[in-house]
């Protein structure tokens, strides 16, 4: 059984988990970019960037150089490889799962396809006719 380091899973997922976090990791994955150009199309502040920056770093998700008065932030896979590794050995088990869902569900379906068929026989044969008792006299009668 292979051994996962936890606190670094758990690192990695709570900084996975912010949408605003992901997104800056995805305009990492295509090219190193500047602190200011991951910025760029977020509503926010540099300082509120930078504190998400903060989170991708401690998680070891993105490693930060500086070169003059510029820093720049380059994506790190070493923590998301563990990630993945460890989603992996949960991946068989649901697969496994959702493979005998879909085949029940085609199962069931199968019959369900001749129902309405049925129905529709049953409907446009003529049955006897049910009266209903008469509660008290009829108005004009």
């Amino acid at each position: 059984m292979v051994k996962f380091n936890e606190a670094l899973l758990d690192r990695t997922f709570a900084a996975l988990s912010d949408p605003t976090r992901r997104a800056l990791l995805a305009r990492l994955s295509e090219t190193e970019l500047s602190v200011s150009e991951l910025a760029e199309p977020f509503a926010m502040s540099l300082p509120a960037v930078m504190k998400h920056l903060d989170v991708l770093a401690g998680a070891g998700l993105i490693t930060r150089s500086k070169n003059g008065r510029t820093v720049a932030c380059r994506l790190c896979a070493g923590p998301m490889e563990e990630a993945m590794a460890w989603l992996g050995r949960y991946e068989r088990f649901w697969a496994k799962s959702l493979d005998r869902l879909a085949a029940f569900v085609e199962e069931d379906e199968a019959p369900r396809a001749s129902k309405p068929a049925r129905r529709v026989a049953a409907l446009s044969t003529p049955g006897p006719r049910r009266s209903s008792p008469s509660r008290g006299k009829r108005r004009g009668s």
